[in-house]
């Protein structure tokens, strides 16, 4: 079999050069504001069924982990010791909305829609016991939700040789 003709230089075949639709869900693209969320939502109730096909395969079917995926649902507030989950640790909400969008699932990245990206979203959160699995996730609700971190959260690099 003949070797792989590029379609660009540089690329060895593999691939191809990225457009602007390649971009346009780049992973933590979504601010604390949740400037960019796109139109559609969810609730943890139709994220449930969602997140057993495509998620509980590497998270586990309670969110408790597995060898292929971390844990992703934990007890409330984090304590040292205990799993990091989004739910638990990070500051605010539309961020991982962004992370779910652009990275999920690990082995078919940026194929759920935006709708199955606020309900998987919601029963995350949902089963974290911050919203009701029944309250719908969208564009203006997702980033009014108050996560149980968002106070004791610190930005940045706090190794003093980190600018």
């Amino acid at each position: 079999m003949a070797a792989p003709k590029p379609a660009a230089p540089g690329i060895l075949g593999l691939g191809r050069p990225a457009v602007a639709q390649d971009t346009q869900g780049i992973l933590f693209s979504i601010p604390a504001d949740g400037a960019g969320l796109p139109p559609g939502g969810g609730t943890g109730v139709q994220g449930k069924p969602i997140y057993a096909a495509k998620c509980a395969s590497c998270h586990g079917d309670a969110g408790q982990g597995t060898p292929n995926g971390p844990q992703v649902i934990a007890p409330v507030p984090w304590r040292v010791g205990q799993p990091i989950t989004v739910g638990n640790f990070a500051p605010y909400a539309a961020p991982v909305f962004g992370y779910i969008w652009a990275a999920m699932p690990y082995d078919q990245p940026q194929t759920l829609s935006p709708d199955e990206a606020y309900a998987v979203t919601a029963y995350l959160l949902a089963e974290h016991k911050i919203i009701a699995d029944t309250e719908r996730m969208d564009a203006t609700t997702l980033p009014r939700v108050a996560m149980p971190n968002r106070d004791a959260f610190k930005q940045g690099d706090p190794r003093p040789d980190v600018p």
